[in-house]
């Protein structure tokens, strides 16, 4: 079973970021920073230090895999 820490989610979440910043009054983040912004925020409060990545949906899987890719 693969992993992804915090930090890598973290990282992920500030690349697509990068990439696509925050639109709207409201600023909205982009369709990838926003998937893994919930893991993200669930493993905070968790305590968490990784997450299996069977347990992401469709779009944070993508957009974590995405990521690796490129770094």
């Amino acid at each position: 079973m693969l992993f992804v820490t915090i930090q890598e989610l973290e990282a992920a979440i500030n690349y697509w970021r990068s990439q696509s910043p925050s639109e709207g009054d409201e600023l909205r983040l982009c369709p990838e920073a926003s998937a893994l912004a919930k893991p993200y925020a669930l493993m905070i409060v968790q305590g968490a230090q990784r997450v299996p990545v069977d347990v992401l949906d469709d779009m944070a899987r993508s957009a974590i895999q995405q990521f690796q890719k490129i770094t």
